[in-house]
């Protein structure tokens, strides 16, 4: 059995019941290649973000896989706030955006052209093509920033838009980057099953470890070199099968991948489907525009309606909500 044992920064060790548990990420490390790794694997959560949108096929998959990305990509960081990943383009899929909160709380929405997108996909066609990065986002930019609050300065890095896949404008980040070497796969699907569709979509990361915290400021370059490119290729060994397989526990993947290395485990952090907006916050963005400005967020009843591109949840203020909240702060009606 591969050890699970815990560092300072990763808490108690989880029980093993929780290996087939979705929506975990499991970090390990490769102590004899200086490499340290995220397993990230999503299920459930991505089916409450994605279905309740209805998005096409070609939309929802490069969604989820930007969300496995970004958790993959945060749970590598040490921050206290809210890590975002924003890829915007002029193709078809104008916007897609993720975020995770150092709590876990994960979300994420997309913006898309119908007509551009029939067009890039051709006809009868749905599904995502090969290299559908220019395809579907056209020129455009990956943005990942770390916000932890008002009182802490906001870290951005942003790359234009380069490779076929998110997996490759990853990589091109970290390349351009003064960021350690990292390799990333990624792969999502949805499967169709007797009780309807379900998402599942898995990232795996390796990263070299800085010589001082591998423990190896002795180790020959060449040495640190080929050990890293042995991370990799054993990274990228793991079929798709073997990344969304339900009946295959994350901790029998990682020893299939790296049992000559003596892989190390740690606690396991788990994702929740869950959107940060808020009747507050709603009306604090009102109470930031002059009320004459509202005009054009009234619908057919005459209500001003404020929609949540995340969860889709609708706050609508008739006439003596709007008096009450510019006048006295209080909040509007609920949604009928």
């Amino acid at each position: 059995m591969v050890p699970i044992v815990r560092p300072a920064s990763e808490g108690k060790p989880s029980d093993d019941a929780k290996d087939q548990d979705w929506d975990r990420v499991l970090p390990f490390q490769l102590d004899a290649l200086g490499v340290r790794g995220r397993l990230v694997r999503l299920g459930p959560s991505l089916d409450a973000i994605i279905e309740r949108h209805g998005y096409p096929l070609a939309v929802a998959r490069p969604l989820a896989e930007a969300m496995t990305l970004c958790a993959a990509l945060a749970t590598s960081l040490k921050y206290d706030g809210i890590f975002t990943l924003q890829i915007s383009g002029d193709g078809p899929i104008r916007l897609l955006v993720a975020d995770l909160t150092s709590e876990g709380a994960l979300r994420g929405y997309a913006q898309f052209d119908s007509w551009k997108l029939a067009v890039a996909l051709g006809a009868g066609n749905d599904d995502v093509p090969d290299g559908y990065v220019p395809k579907l986002f056209g020129h455009g930019r990956l943005a990942f920033t770390v916000d932890q609050g008002q009182h802490s300065e906001r870290y951005q890095g942003v790359v234009p838009l380069e490779g076929a896949t998110l997996a490759d404008c990853a990589h091109i980040y970290f390349r351009q980057s003064e960021q350690l070497p990292t390799g990333i796969k990624i792969t999502a699907r949805r499967e169709e099953t007797a009780e309807g569709g379900h998402w599942r979509a898995s990232a795996l990361m390796v990263q070299q470890m800085p010589e001082f915290d591998a423990g190896r400021l002795d180790a020959d370059p060449e040495q640190r070199e080929d050990d890293w490119r042995k991370a990799v290729i054993l990274m990228a060994s793991a079929t798709e099968k073997e990344m969304l397989d339900p009946t295959l526990p994350g901790q029998a993947l990682l020893f299939r991948l790296f049992h000559a290395e003596g892989a190390r485990l740690f606690e396991r952090r788990p994702f929740a489907a869950r959107c940060r907006c808020s009747r507050e916050r709603i009306d604090g963005v009102l109470k930031s525009i002059k009320r004459e400005e509202l005009a054009d967020l009234r619908d057919s009843r005459g209500l001003v309606a404020v929609k949540c591109e995340f969860c889709s949840t609708e706050y609508v203020y008739d006439d003596g909500d709007l008096d009450r909240l510019y006048e006295t702060g209080a909040t509007g009606s609920p949604a009928p």
